[in-house]
């Protein structure tokens, strides 16, 4: 039998690509004071069905699956910024260009 959990993820509208998932029936009540001040107050985004078999693309379902049973929540960082990207975006300043 495969664990389900039936998640809130709401977005952070402090901090650009930030997301909250919490089991839906608890809400936020399990969330730390602290973070949720960090976090801005919580605009709700999408509700999902997480079964470990789900395909995400940052985490493993059964992750989040986990840490929300655990600790009443998950938080999604952004992916961390990978700094020769700039380059792509950078004017040229050679006379070459």
């Amino acid at each position: 039998m495969s664990e389900r959990l039936i998640c809130q993820v709401y977005r952070s509208p402090r901090r650009d690509e930030t997301y909250l998932y919490v089991d839906r029936g608890e809400g936020l009540a399990r969330v730390p004071e602290a973070l949720l001040e960090r976090f801005g107050k919580p605009e709700p985004s999408i509700v999902l069905m997480l079964t470990p078999e789900r395909r995400m693309a940052r985490v493993e379902a059964s992750e989040v699956i986990r840490l929300v049973r655990e600790q009443g929540f998950y938080l999604q960082m952004p992916p961390p910024r990978d700094p020769s990207m700039l380059d792509l975006y950078r004017a040229p300043t050679e006379g070459r260009y």
